[in-house]
């Protein structure tokens, strides 16, 4: 089969946005630059090289077998080592990296100096950032979408904050708001319930690994994406309720949880990513958790 032929299709025609991802985004030529290729950004690289794009993956230390069409590159994106083999231009950057350390100094060092020498070394058309939802300081059950100003009040949203901000302005740059990762190997929440936690009135929100490397990949695929999505499943959900859940999907006996009381966290609207017709494959936490619900889990 042809490259060409290989592009994914929307319908009875080929997504041109995707096209210019394989052939040069924005009629740019070079590789799509993945710069953290680790659990979302790996899955990322490797569905962009099943469909034809050149992927250039950067780790620290990449594995000693990558996916198929993904070429490895390692790379420090802290202290900048092995940025030079990068090549000047590329069709896009994709910043997905997560520090190994978490403290204010280690944040600072990855997010917004990484970032800024990433996007100095390396010219890109496309820039696409992967922040998270911690930037949002509504903490009252409060519903948050794109328009809802960002106010952190933990050191992590600040610094996540000040790495979107090398973006702003930028033509064909956006940031990927994030909420909480879960998938294969990302389980604390069913240890939580196999142990008996009751939890709290909070209400939680997440997205599956491979629904945030698909967000990634359909963004990329958009001609004239907006600065600022929220990526998130369908249905927040309290704290006590996905415990439940889990204890009686594993045949667990329930445990007394908190009903009463005001309830504390934020709920996330991904209707804007939705709207540009990406779709989660988890769309709710019962879709996602069922099969990880496995022997010795």
């Amino acid at each position: 089969m042809g490259r060409d032929a290989s592009i994914r299709r929307i319908g009875d025609r080929v997504s041109p946005g995707l096209q210019g991802a394989a052939m040069g985004v924005g009629g740019q030529s070079g590789p799509v630059v993945v710069a953290g290729a680790g659990d979302v950004g790996g899955r990322l690289a490797a569905r962009l090289a099943g469909q034809g794009t050149d992927v250039l993956a950067l780790r620290r230390r990449p594995p000693s077998a990558a996916p198929n069409g993904v070429r490895s590159l390692a790379v420090d994106l802290v202290t900048g080592e092995g940025l030079q083999a990068l090549p000047r231009q590329a069709a896009a950057l994709v910043f997905c990296a997560a520090p190994d350390q978490r403290d204010e100094t280690a944040y600072r060092a990855l997010y917004v100096d990484g970032l800024a020498r990433l996007m100095a070394t390396c010219e890109a058309p496309r820039v696409l950032l992967v922040s998270s939802t911690a930037v949002y300081g509504e903490h009252r059950g409060e519903w948050v979408d794109e328009n809802t100003p960002a106010m952190p009040v933990a050191f992590n949203g600040r610094v996540l904050r000040q790495a979107e901000r090398l973006l702003e302005g930028r033509t064909g740059a956006s940031t990927l708001r994030l909420s909480g990762l879960y998938g294969p190997g990302r389980t604390s929440l069913i240890r939580r319930a196999l142990t008996g936690d009751p939890g709290s009135r909070r209400w939680g929100n997440r997205i599956h690994v491979q629904d945030a490397a698909d967000a990634l990949a359909h963004l990329l695929a958009l001609e004239e994406p907006s600065p600022l999505y929220l990526g998130s499943d369908d249905r927040p959900a309290l704290d006590t309720e996905v415990l439940a859940w889990l204890r009686e999907t594993a045949g667990q006996l329930p445990v007394a949880a908190p009903t009463d009381g005001p309830t504390q966290g934020r709920r996330i609207r991904n209707a804007a990513l939705r709207a540009t017709g990406w779709q989660p494959a988890f769309p709710d936490y019962r879709a996602g958790y069922r099969p990880l619900l496995g022997p010795g889990v």
